[in-house]
C-alpha cells in the first residue's frame, strides 16, 4: 500500500488528507508566480493563533520560518516579494510542532505561467485557468494541457470547467506558440466532504507512510490511516 505519488516541477510530492486545526490560506490563490510578484500567506486557527508561523521547505531541501531571511511577518500572516528561489512547499507550524495544510508555489523566472488554484477546489464549482504572459504575444492562442495530453486550444488564454469532478483533478500546464508554463497539481474534493477539516498536505519530499494498515471508502476515495509525530494522516491509496 502507498500513498498516491505526484510528479511536480521538479519534485516528487506525497500527496496526503491530513486532519488539521489549522489551515494555510493564500492571496492570490495561485500556484505560479513570476519572479518579484507578492503573495500573501494567513495562518487561519481555530482559537488562538499566537506562535503560528509560515514555514517553507525550498526544492534545495532548506527548511525556515518566515521573517528570517525571507518575507515579513505580520501576525499570523508573511507577505513575501518571489523570486525564483523561494518556490517550494510552504505551511504553518505552531511553536509546539502542529502542522497545518500545505500549498505548493513555484516562482518562474520565463514568459508564461499558468494561473491555477493552490488551494483545493470542491466539486461542482466552477474552475478558469488562464495562461499568463510577461510579454503579450501576438499569437494570444494557448493550449492546455491535463497530465501530458493536450485537453483544449483557447484564444481567450484562459480555460473554463464549468463543474469540476474529481477525473478533472491532475497536473496542468499551459503552452503559446514560443514558451510553456511549469506544471501544477489541482485537487478535487468531495462535495460530501466540504464540513470536514480535511486539507490537502504536499510534502516536497518522500516519507515512509507509516501504520497504514486497511482502506476503505470516504465519497468515491480510497484511503488509509496513518499516524505521525501524533499527525493523524487520512492517505490516498493506490487504485
Amino acid at each position: 500500500m502507498r500513498a498516491l505519488q505526484v510528479f511536480g516541477h521538479q519534485s516528487l510530492a506525497t500527496v496526503c488528507l491530513g486532519i488539521f486545526s489549522s489551515s494555510l490560506s493564500i492571496s492570490p490563490d495561485r500556484s505560479q508566480f513570476f519572479k518579484f510578484e507578492s503573495v500573501s500567506l494567513s495562518c487561519e486557527v481555530q482559537g488562538n493563533s499566537t506562535g503560528w508561523r509560515v514555514v517553507r521547505n525550498t526544492l534545495r531541501g532548506i527548511v525556515s520560518k518566515c521573517n528570517t531571511d525571507w518575507g515579513k511577518q505580520q501576525g499570523s500572516s508573511c507577505n513575501v516579494s518571489l523570486i525564483p528561489s523561494h518556490s517550494g512547499v510552504y505551511w504553518c507550524e505552531s511553536e509546539s510542532g502542529e502542522h497545518s495544510n500545505a500549498v505548493n508555489i513555484t516562482v518562474h523566472d520565463g514568459a508564461v505561467i499558468l494561473e491555477s488554484p493552490a488551494l483545493p477546489v470542491t466539486e461542482g464549482d466552477s474552475v478558469t485557468l488562464r495562461c499568463r504572459y510577461q510579454v503579450t504575444p501576438s499569437n494570444l492562442t494557448a493550449d492546455f494541457y491535463k497530465d501530458g495530453s493536450l485537453i483544449r486550444k483557447e484564444t481567450t488564454r484562459e480555460m473554463t470547467i464549468p463543474a469540476v469532478s474529481e477525473s478533472d483533478e491532475g497536473l496542468y500546464k499551459c503552452t503559446n506558440s514560443e514558451e510553456e508554463s511549469p506544471e501544477s497539481w489541482m485537487t478535487v474534493t468531495g462535495e460530501n466532504m466540504d464540513d470536514a477539516p480535511i486539507f490537502i498536505f504536499i510534502y516536497s519530499y518522500s516519507i515512509p507512510l507509516l501504520d497504514c494498515v486497511y482502506c476503505y471508502t470516504v465519497g468515491t476515495r480510497s484511503i488509509s490511516i496513518s499516524l505521525h509525530d501524533n499527525i493523524c494522516y487520512l492517505c490516498v491509496c493506490d487504485q
